[in-house]
């Protein structure tokens, strides 16, 4: 039977030596710090008694290790840290952002198939019909700093309209549009240019709501013909080609490090892989 800890502010190792804080999580959390598997994944693992903590089965997904210390193993195999990689995606329409589709639609995971995505998850999510900039990594840890509201990491769409946006209307998605009971609201919306019949606007947004652009243009009465996220936090998409893949530059990690007010030292996303498709 495995042995539960009880969570700490700090630890202290089989030797009685305290060890800083900091160090002590869950195993779930530590099995998707070390870029193994997902939290969800993990406690999977672990109810099935395939996990063991310094040689023991633990099957009790509330228990506590010690991080930096403990040595972990998934049947067997003992497992640390990996590389973490950071990758960017232009999301063609028509792809969802899943690993594993029920209903058998194409995924975002089609466009990955020359890089290792086993343990790569998306950053946030782009629907079925929108496009453009997509994110992934292993970096758990990065990931949930850039989707945390707290930190207001904004990202900015281009969107095509049915018609010729007015000041008014643009000025309304600023302020804030109640939909469904939520406020829906957009850091800045502006024209970027229109012909005849339609109009392209830019919309940043600091709060991740499901469809939101989407259903603040429904609340106008107005039809979204495209929607296309063109930069997320520091990273922007460029003239990647749709459906290409491409590992993040070193100064884009670093920069998106600095924007979700994570340390940098020690950081290891310059050995990020360089042979992702194009």
């Amino acid at each position: 039977m495995s042995q539960r800890h009880s969570p700490q502010r700090s630890g202290r190792t089989a030797k009685g030596r305290q060890e800083p804080d900091g160090k002590r999580v869950t195993l779930p959390r530590a099995l998707s710090k070390l870029g193994y598997c997902s939290r969800t994944q993990a406690e999977t693992l672990i109810s099935a008694g395939r996990v063991t903590v310094d040689g023991r089965k633990v099957t009790d997904s509330s228990t506590w290790v010690d991080l930096e210390h403990a040595q972990f193993a998934v049947d067997g195999v003992a497992i640390s840290a990996e590389e973490k990689l950071y990758f960017m995606l232009n999301k063609p329409r028509g792809l969802v952002t899943t690993r594993d589709d029920p209903e058998g639609r194409p995924t975002v995971y089609d466009c990955l198939k020359d890089v290792d995505a086993r343990h790569l998850a998306p950053v946030g999510r782009l629907d079925k019909a929108s496009e453009g900039l997509l994110l992934f990594t292993n970096d758990t840890v990065l990931a949930q700093a850039l989707l945390d509201p707290v930190g207001h990491v904004g990202k900015v769409y281009h969107v095509q309209v049915d018609r010729i946006m007015d000041e008014e209307q643009l000025a309304r998605m600023e302020r804030g549009i109640i939909d469904d009971g939520e406020l829906l609201t957009a850091s800045s919306a502006q024209l970027l240019r229109s012909g005849d019949r339609n109009s392209w606007i830019e919309v940043e947004l600091k709060e991740g709501r499901n469809r939101q652009i989407r259903r603040m243009l429904e609340a106008l009465g107005i039809e979204c013909l495209r929607l296309v996220r063109v930069t997320f936090g520091t990273v922007e998409l460029g003239d990647l080609p749709k459906g290409a893949v491409r590992a993040l530059t070193e100064g884009e990690i670093l920069r998106l490090r600095q924007r979700a007010d994570l340390k940098t030292n020690g950081q290891n996303g310059a050995k990020a892989k360089r042979n992702a498709a194009s």
